[in-house]
């Protein structure tokens, strides 16, 4: 019997969710939830959905609908994960997972006690480029890692004038590129090659003040444009990581460079993800990098992960409320480095 899915949050990222699920045989879109009438009625017509919910407590109290994905802003992650769980409804729930770590550990320790399935879309873990490096890595063909180096550059906070929307404020975002693209280098990190030990960072503002959505009058922006961090992770390894929204002419691009004993290897995603690496002493010495082709079977869909884990089939490698949690603590730990300008270190037991 198909998975009988609703999308509480009709925004452009749920559009990724939407083909998740129609390209799936185990699952099928019946429901979905957004606050404004016009997109609801619009993406109603569009994929041809009767049940339509203004409310998410509604759609979460349907009989009718198995599971769901949380695609809303940052602000409306916890309360509608508390929500999912107290209905027993599974979810995959978009990242950050909330606003601050104590909210992150309420939503784990209700979720255990409830023994609701959960996963926390960070994406780029089922990128096949990303899968293949952890195989290389975790087979010893780069040695002992020394280095990591993360870039993830954007330029739509400089494009198209944007107003003062829920992403340049804190308390509807709770941090801003940080949260919003770092929060994916710092999981990819933990998911190639371990855990932090303490952060530094720095972060800045380059638009001040925007238009108010609702007035020609200016709203101070409270959130961060940039940050840039130094870590310690687990083995002694080194990290240093550049996140952005305001790099001119660059649209999702994002690096990765790890550095060991052995080997070294590059991925890159822009248009597509692609591996590049450095293995041995024959191509070390020529300082030479290959282009990799990705075996199809690193090839992995993130909502048929969602969908596996509900059924049982999870391959291990989908992120979960814990990996939430401790994603939350290096947002939450980064922003209190910047502000005191100082190293931090990672410190507390999930619960």
């Amino acid at each position: 019997m198909k998975i009988r899915m609703g999308i509480i949050g009709m925004g452009g990222i749920a559009e990724g969710h939407i083909r998740g699920i129609l390209q799936s045989n185990d699952a099928e879109l019946v429901a979905i939830c957004d606050v404004d009438p016009y997109t609801l009625q619009q993406k109603g017509a569009q994929y041809s959905i009767a049940k339509r919910f203004a409310n998410y407590r509604e759609l979460l109290q349907c009989p009718e609908i198995d599971a769901v994905s949380i695609c809303t802003p940052n602000h409306m992650h916890y309360p509608i994960a508390r929500e999912a769980i107290m209905n027993k409804k599974p979810f995959a729930l978009e990242k950050p997972v909330s606003l601050n770590e104590q909210e992150a550990q309420e939503l784990k320790r209700l979720a255990d006690e409830h023994g609701v399935t959960n996963m926390v879309c960070f994406s780029y873990r089922f990128k096949g480029a990303a899968r293949y490096a952890k195989w290389l890595i975790d087979q010893g063909h780069l040695g002992d890692i020394y280095h990591v180096y993360g870039q993830y550059l954007f330029y739509t906070s400089i494009v198209g004038n944007k107003p003062l929307l829920w992403r340049f404020r804190k308390e509807l975002a709770g941090s801003g590129a940080l949260g919003d693209l770092g929060s994916h280098m710092l999981d990819l990190t933990r998911f190639l090659v371990g855990d932090f030990q303490s952060v530094c960072g720095h972060t800045g503002t380059n638009i001040s003040a925007r238009k108010m959505l609702d007035s020609e009058r200016m709203g101070e922006v409270t959130v961060d444009d940039y940050c840039h961090f130094m870590a310690k992770l687990d083995n002694g390894i080194s990290a240093n990581y550049s996140i952005t929204r305001c790099a001119f002419g660059r649209f999702n691009y994002q690096r990765f460079e790890i550095y060991g004993s052995k080997g070294g290897l590059v991925y890159h995603l822009d248009d597509s993800d692609t591996l590049e690496v450095c293995l041995g002493d024959v191509y070390g010495q020529s300082r030479m990098y290959q282009k990799m082709s990705i075996p199809p079977h690193f090839q992995a869909n993130q909502m048929q992960a969602f969908f596996d884990l509900i059924n049982g089939k999870g391959d291990g490698l989908a992120a979960t409320l814990e990996d939430g949690v401790m994603n939350q603590r290096l947002l939450d730990t980064i922003l209190h480095s910047a502000e005191e300008y100082k190293w931090m270190d990672l410190k507390g037991e999930l619960g």
